[in-house]
């Protein structure tokens, strides 16, 4: 099977690329345009320490012409789409940005894949996408009212642009909400990277709200089972949408008090406002992807965090700057 997997150098997908390396029969092929929304290094490294039938295309998803040529190249059986702006608080500052790369990236991406006959796509959304849901665990069956960032909206137009073409030319499209992803190579914004670096720094973190929001953690290698799962999901409707979380909701403050413990050092807090955009609670109801995805998340945050922290030591050892 040949497979192109977009943001294949980033977090998420080297981490799934090299599953599939491991796996798999077929090429592999990252579209991933290193950009420099974090260091680059990071990603390049990522990709270095790959080994198998590997193709890397650098450029940009919204340069239609230029996925286009790596569709005609690649003769793709099948695309995990995992590129992408990420976060919620930037997408407020740049919804213009999230806008062009999450909704005109994904359109390329899905025509393109129409245009070449590739019939399997599967698609990386948010939690982000319930908003202020009340109804706890969230489930995918729960109506999708209001979203609360420019980074949800985009999430949300991804999953109907996937229906539109599933309905439209049989292409068949899965789409995943994933729940707070982390663990070794996650990107130093998100909050266990940021905390681990200015905890070992002996530096404040800022910590908005008294702590008690809460987040369904989900450990990279149990995302990357998921993701599989959804690469080799045929049955069921020819657009689909599964819950990805670690069914361990955790507090801020206890999130926090895991990284202290991993660290061996306490964290100076700077305390602030609750943040706009920042939903109050994340809960992930997994049972749809456990019976039919065979999803079974088994890292608990006390297991995954250490995990992240060696990661973090190991990378500044070797002088890559994680930030």
């Amino acid at each position: 099977m040949n497979i192109l997997v977009t943001g294949g150098a980033g977090f998420i997908g080297s981490h799934t690329v090299e599953r599939l390396l491991a796996t798999e029969t077929g090429n592999v092929t990252i579209l991933d345009s290193f950009n420099d929304y974090y260091n680059p290094a990071i990603k390049r490294a990522n990709v270095a320490s790959m080994t198998g039938p590997l193709t890397v295309a650098e450029g940009d998803l919204t340069d239609p012409a230029f996925v286009r040529s790596v569709f005609e190249k690649g003769k793709f059986d099948a695309v995990i789409h995992l590129a992408a702006r990420a976060g919620v608080r930037p997408s407020i500052a740049q919804p213009e940005l999230y806008i062009d790369t999450n909704i005109k990236g994904t359109f390329n991406l899905l025509e393109s894949a129409r245009l070449t006959g590739c019939k399997h796509f599967v698609f990386a959304s948010s939690s982000s996408v319930y908003g202020v849901n009340k109804k706890v665990p969230f489930s995918e069956e729960d109506p999708i009212l209001q979203t609360i960032s420019p980074y949800a909206m985009t999430k949300m137009a991804g999953e109907q642009m996937c229906s539109n073409y599933s309905h439209l030319y049989g292409i068949k499209t899965v789409c995943l909400r994933f729940f707070t992803v982390y663990g070794p190579r996650q990107r130093p914004d998100l909050a266990i990277s940021k905390f681990t670096r200015l905890i070992e720094d002996g530096k404040p973190i800022e910590k908005y709200g008294d702590g008690t929001t809460a987040r369904d953690y989900t450990f990279v290698s149990d995302i990357v089972d998921g993701i599989i799962g959804a690469l080799n999901y045929s049955s069921g409707p020819i657009c689909d949408i599964f819950n990805l979380g670690g069914s361990q909701t955790v507090t801020l403050n206890d999130l926090i008090n895991t990284i202290e413990l991993s660290v061996g050092r306490k964290a100076q807090i700077n305390q602030l406002p609750d943040q706009p955009g920042d939903v109050p609670l994340t809960s992930a109801d997994v049972a749809k992807a456990t019976r039919l995805l065979n999803f079974k998340p088994t890292t608990t945050i006390a297991q995954g965090v250490p995990k992240y922290v060696e990661w973090f030591r190991t990378m500044r050892r070797q002088g890559v700057v994680v930030q």
